[in-house]
């Protein structure tokens, strides 16, 4: 399935969103393609899950242009919800009622379902299709909510930490089955944790912290060149020495022309963690550096 609206699956300018004296979304820009999956991530409490729910519709933003799938999620009706699949972080779905039962049921709300043995079938739930919910473990009850997601034929599908509690095992077919979906044209919006997850299934990541985006990129330029420089270390003359630089191999040429063999040598390149944790680190002291003096040292 891929979208029809002709222009991007999500296109959001400047969202707004406060709870009383607390900004949970501070002027956030985010625009998502047809097919792609994009990745967002931030600490707890960066404005990620806020939103989301704006995007689906559950929320209403205090300000801000908003179009998914090229409506206004505020206003839009039930033809436009169609169009959306959502598998939430937690559901509380009928525990009495079996694998297949749901997945029919749920079906019944679409107006052009995929077949739902199809996708029992998909999500890896066929040995399980005539066990009740409660009969479930938490991996396979996570297939249960994508199947549940999906079988609507969503244009958009948006997975809310998708694979917690997850064993490796689980996560790593659970991620074969959203790269399927990705393959089918699915957008997908997906909010994880997990960075070994959004590098293995994003074309994009997007950071936000303290409701704005502060990073944004494909796993591989996060944060622009400069966050990806290397460095090089070595020792020598009994002190440690370190090169920050975009080109390692020529120094390390350099160096072994210098000593041979080069003491201590280290060549260290950021990893995708490390790229993430200075982002957020540098949003926080940005943040604190707009706090005025005289709040600080009430604060204090």
């Amino acid at each position: 399935m891929t979208t029809t609206t002709g222009g991007p699956a999500v296109e959001v300018r400047d969202l707004r969103k406060q709870y009383g004296d607390k900004r949970a979304v501070d002027g956030l820009d985010l625009r998502v393609e047809p097919g792609e999956i994009v990745a967002v991530l931030g600490p707890n409490g960066a404005g990620k899950t806020t939103t989301v729910e704006v995007l689906e519709g559950f929320r209403r933003a205090d300000s801000g242009h908003v179009r998914v799938l090229g409506e206004d999620p505020a206003t839009a009706g039930r033809a436009w919800r169609s169009r959306l699949g959502v598998v939430l972080q937690s559901t509380d779905d009928l525990a009495e009622a079996t694998v297949r039962e749901l997945v029919h049921h749920f079906a019944t709300f679409y107006p052009a379902p995929r077949d739902p043995e199809g996708v029992i079938d998909a999500v890896g739930l066929r040995e399980k299709a005539g066990v009740r919910v409660r009969g479930l473990s938490g991996g396979q009850r996570r297939r249960l909510d994508v199947a549940l997601g999906v079988v609507g034929d969503p244009e958009l599908l948006f997975l809310d930490e998708p694979t917690t509690g997850f064993d490796p095992e689980a996560r790593l077919e659970f991620w074969g089955l959203v790269e399927r979906l990705r393959d089918e044209g699915t957008t997908i919006l997906l909010t994880t944790h997990y960075l070994d997850e959004a590098e293995r299934l994003a074309d994009r990541l997007v950071v936000v912290a303290s409701g704005r985006v502060v990073g944004e990129g494909t796993p591989a330029d996060l944060g622009g060149r400069a966050a990806r420089r290397a460095r090089v270390r070595w020792r020598a003359d009994g002190t440690d020495h370190e090169e920050v630089t975009d080109t390692p191999t020529a120094v390390v040429t350099r160096l072994a022309a210098r000593f041979g063999e080069v003491p201590g040598l280290q060549v260290l390149r950021p990893t995708l963690e490390d790229v993430y944790l200075d982002l957020i680190g540098t949003a926080r002291t940005a943040a604190s550096d707009a706090v005025p003096a005289d709040l600080l040292e009430v604060a204090r």
